[in-house]
């Protein structure tokens, strides 16, 4: 048995653009007095189209997607806050919903009015809500404040009484858009303890978050919603595999786009260059592996970073080095040939270099490299610091700089 079915939905919200304005007082009047309206272009924003699917009883859902995806929009239709433009969404059994921070609380009311008007428009009786607002109060640990107005409150406070009023009211779907990201890490394992709750008591949950690791902990099957369509539904590792590949190339493409076009991009205030300039670096391109350029790696990707120079007279012996930096500044390599004991006999002319990496081991985030061309008594050629980035995108997030090959043995 389904807990909630969507068929072929579509939701559109009507835009207005107003193209003629009084601009002064008088104009306003006048345009008044002379019944002119301010007129208005109109048109449509499809948020949502041709979406299906049936989550059935007992499922957590999880639902991804990039800002503006659709997936609030699809959560509100799911609750019964929006209507659907066209197709059907049906739902069996009491929904509580965490939608918006403080959406349902009158900013007047106290908290502890505020719990018996939230407990009707969930269907409670008020004999049923007298029943429940202690465990109700001790759940959200606001005691001391519960007879405040609600507009003393902060954000934390608030996340706090509506999570506690939607998880005590015994709902049989639970829609959460985003809200468990705040609050203090005390409360949000509390939250986390009633959603493996809700799990085992066999509840309906449909989980809209941008944290992967609560997708893998918590559900059972995963929506991607991408420009208002279902791009994908399906067993979580899978759909996430999809997804991340999908942000990958959104973020690969805009690094490329940066790098081709560095007029467009914010200087770095980092970025140094010196040296006699005998022997010049005149580009730098990161490869994983493919013949194209690319500025995004995984970890434990392939990295080729290819040097191109040019010597303006014959040059003896001369050292080519590379350091590796993270965005906070943390020196996390650095080497050179001569370190290496690589000899370089003679270099001139146009010519090309190529520091090769098996595994790049590097935590998820951003780094900058130095490139440096100088004799082997330091004496600088070109020298290019912070000149060049490239970014590491990681399933785990694992802490520190370096993820050396491990693995784990129980005995």
């Amino acid at each position: 048995m389904h807990a909630i079915k969507v068929e072929n939905v579509s939701k559109a919200f009507r835009l207005k653009k107003r193209y003629k304005q009084s601009t002064t007082l008088k104009s306003a009047l006048i345009n008044t007095l002379r019944r002119q309206r301010v007129a208005e272009e109109e048109r449509q924003f499809w948020a949502l189209r041709g979406v299906s699917f049936d989550v059935p009883k007992g499922t957590t859902i999880g639902m991804i997607g990039s800002n503006g995806s659709g997936k609030s929009t699809l959560l509100k239709l799911l609750a019964g806050i929006h209507r659907p433009t066209s197709g059907h969404v049906s739902t069996n059994g009491r929904i509580s919903a965490l939608i918006e921070l403080g959406a349902g609380f009158h900013p007047e009311f106290t908290g502890r009015e505020n719990i018996y008007v939230n407990g009707i428009i969930l269907g409670l009786s008020r004999k049923q809500i007298q029943e429940r607002i202690d465990d109700i109060i001790h759940f959200s640990e606001l005691e001391e404040f519960i007879d405040n107005p609600v507009k003393t409150y902060s954000s934390g406070m608030y996340m706090r009484l509506a999570f506690s009023i939607a998880a005590t009211v015994d709902p049989d779907i639970l829609l959460i858009d985003e809200i468990l990201a705040v609050g203090d890490a005390t409360f949000q394992r509390k939250c986390q303890n009633k959603l493996n709750t809700f799990k085992a008591d066999g509840k309906t949950i449909v989980l809209v978050t941008h944290d992967l690791s609560a997708l893998e902990r918590y559900c059972d099957r995963v929506i991607w919603m991408d420009h208002g369509q279902l791009k994908a539904y399906g067993d979580v590792q899978s759909v996430m595999q999809m997804y991340l590949e999908y942000v990958a190339d959104q973020q690969r493409a805009n690094l490329l786009e940066e790098h081709e076009h560095p007029e467009q991009a914010q200087e770095s205030s980092r970025k140094r260059r010196w040296g006699s300039r005998e022997v010049e670096i005149n580009q730098v391109e990161f490869y994983n592996g493919s013949p194209h350029p690319t500025y995004l790696f995984k970890t434990g990707d392939k990295m080729t970073i290819e040097i191109d120079y040019k010597a303006y007279r014959p040059v003896y012996a001369p050292v080519f080095g590379i350091g590796i930096f993270r965005d906070d500044e943390t020196f996390c390599y650095g080497t050179n040939t001569n370190i290496e004991k690589i000899h370089i006999p003679r270099i001139e002319g146009a010519g090309k270099v190529k520091f090769c990496v098996d595994h790049l081991d590097l935590t998820e985030g951003k780094y900058f490299i130095d490139i440096a061309v100088h004799l082997e008594d330091g004496t600088p050629f070109d020298y290019q610091t912070r000149a060049y980035s490239f970014e590491v995108m990681s399933l785990i997030k694992d802490i520190g700089i370096y993820r050396p090959s491990h693995r784990w043995e129980f005995a």
